[in-house]
């Protein structure tokens, strides 16, 4: 059985690239920094920088809603590889090809530097009187799913 099951931090934006032909492919890879659960020497905690790759819808959802720092859950299978680089040294590869991903916080809870807001310029919905949350209008937009 090859599962692997991750979380952390996108280190960066998620690179996409599309395949040639008339059926495109997209191709997301990004890096997650995933904290250790310990450290031996007692010093700042450590992360391992694991690269992820998403194909096809995933690597679409990747492209659209996946920012640097946001904090998202990965399940997939653990896949290796090897090329031969320009100077002839072959290289060795591993990485997680995305089979499941999600978001592990919510976009208020991020701490980027707009504040987690990702651009979200309408304040968070307020508990009416009758114990029901008001809903801003415009908001179905925003969501991945509808």
């Amino acid at each position: 059985m090859n599962k692997a099951i991750i979380m952390g931090r996108l280190t960066r934006d998620p690179e996409v690239r599309y395949t040639q032909g008339e059926n495109q492919l997209a191709i997301a890879r990004y890096t997650l920094a995933v904290d250790r659960r310990f450290n031996r020497n007692g010093d700042e905690n450590t992360a391992d920088f694991i690269p992820c790759v998403a194909f096809g819808k995933a690597g679409e959802f990747a492209e659209r809603y996946f920012r640097k720092g946001t904090k998202i859950a990965v399940s997939g299978r653990i896949q290796t590889g090897s090329y031969t680089n320009k100077d002839g040294v072959k290289v060795y590869t591993t990485e997680v090809v995305v089979e499941e991903q999600e978001f592990a916080e919510s976009k208020n809870s991020s701490s980027n530097s707009d504040g987690g807001n990702y651009g979200n310029s309408q304040p968070a919905p307020a508990a009416a009187d009758d114990g029901f949350m008001n809903i801003p209008d415009g908001i179905d937009e925003e969501l991945p799913f509808n």
